[in-house]
């Protein structure tokens, strides 16, 4: 558990502030509106760490496991017509288990980033930059179809 002790030393140096109430309670109020990125990405070290499974996490694993995952959520809706997926969002079982499928690809996404030391808020900013250009509102709004609104 030496890692670990690591990990969370590091943590409170960056300024971290987990809120975690042991090693295995997640504080039940972390959502989006109340939630960095950073908080997200300390929670998947932690978790890596306490399970020392760093040495698994190289970029082609956590790849190839974000790939699995993706797959695992298309399952999903696989076969489905729009209507039949916007039903199964609402059914609290099927919306569950959507909702483990993308917790499991953004928990590889995290992994991913921690691996590659990544800034995922500066590079998706930087990409959308790129896309604005690539894809131009009204060049976009242009193409649409009247039926496409």
């Amino acid at each position: 558990m030496e890692c670990l002790s690591a990990v969370r030393t590091r943590l409170r140096e960056l300024g971290l502030a987990l809120r975690i109430r042991s090693k295995r309670m997640i504080e039940p109020s972390m959502s989006d509106t109340n939630t960095t990125v950073d908080e997200l990405r300390g929670l998947l070290r932690v978790f890596v760490a306490e399970r020392q499974w760093e040495r698994f996490h190289n970029p082609k694993n956590l790849v190839m496991s974000l790939a699995i995952e993706t797959s695992e959520l298309m399952e999903h809706f696989q076969w489905l017509t729009h209507e039949e997926a916007e039903e199964a969002i609402e059914d609290p079982a099927q919306r569950e288990a959507i909702c483990d499928e993308v917790a499991d690809c953004l928990a590889y996404v995290l992994s991913i980033a921690n691996t590659l030391d990544i800034d995922l808020s500066s590079e998706l900013v930087r990409k959308m930059k790129k896309n604005e250009l690539k894809y131009p509102v009204d060049e976009a709004l242009a193409q649409l179809k009247p039926t496409d609104d």
